[in-house]
């Protein structure tokens, strides 16, 4: 099997497009999204204390985020590609025990507690998140994931970009799973919002990740965010270049995808 380095920008990501904003923009209207925005800020700006980052755009209600303990390193770097790690500070560690304390009690109450005094702490977040979306508070669900993302951006190595698709994280170790868990997460919730072109760029952030072991499936998702954002042809080159290495046309959602592709196309397979 050959190992799947830097694959010619394949999973370049777009910037401006991780803002499903930006994508609700050109499907309803610049100044309608903007009035929806303006209602849900209630005119108040406050975000003095926030960062800019480019996963989430975070917002005016969230906390300061402080220092919540997060940080990642550099691993090493091979022929290009980095590979990173999370860590998790002392502090960070015994709010971990405290919160699988909280998971065991089976009740909801003392995970919002925790989150009340800890507002960052990641793998909260993301339990009282999926609470709030078995109990359909979608919205809520969604602002969970994203604050959980904004707290894991803040912790970025400096050499880490999102971008370049030539970062990479190890699943198999427990404080990177967050990342994966919450990028996935938000994905389906941006692409429930029908901003599959947003969706599309978390997926490949997801699979730049770690694409050889894939851990999360992205590749049995990817296509479809790529026909409905009608990137077929790059969603052909995808499956042209990952084709020696993955056999991608085994999979049956991509040798559907890929004929949907050459058809929109108007080519011949």
């Amino acid at each position: 099997m050959h190992a799947l380095g830097p694959k010619k920008g394949i999973l370049n990501i777009e910037h401006r497009s991780l803002n499903p904003n930006n994508e609700l923009k050109r499907i309803f209207g610049s100044k309608i999204v903007q009035n929806e925005q303006s209602k849900r800020r209630g005119g108040s700006r406050t975000r003095g204390h926030l960062k800019t980052t480019w996963l989430v755009s975070p917002k005016e209600n969230w906390p300061p985020i402080g220092k919540p303990g997060l940080s990642m390193s550099l691993v090493k770097t091979e022929n290009g590609v980095s590979t990173f790690t999370y860590e998790h500070s002392i502090n960070y560690q015994q709010v971990q025990v405290k919160f699988l304390d909280a998971v065991e009690s089976l009740n909801p109450d003392n995970i919002v507690g925790l989150i009340n005094l800890h507002p960052y702490h990641v793998d909260a977040l993301l339990q009282l998140s999926e609470l709030c979306r078995l109990s359909e508070d979608l919205p809520m669900a969604a602002e969970l994931i994203e604050r959980a993302l904004y707290c894991l951006e803040c912790a970025f190595h400096p050499s880490f970009s999102l971008a370049s698709g030539n970062c990479r994280l190890d699943y198999r170790r427990q404080e990177n799973r967050a990342l994966f868990i919450a990028v996935f997460k938000h994905l389906m919730f941006v692409g429930a919002r029908a901003c599959c072109r947003t969706a599309l760029e978390f997926c490949k952030l997801l699979l730049s990740l770690e694409p050889e072991g894939d851990p999360l499936g992205v590749l049995l998702t990817i296509d479809f965010y790529a026909l409905r954002a009608q990137k077929y042809e790059w969603l052909i080159r995808l499956a042209s270049e990952w084709e020696p290495s993955r056999n991608l046309s085994q999979l049956p959602n991509f040798a559907f995808s890929i004929a949907v592709a050459h058809f929109q196309l108007g080519q011949d397979v």
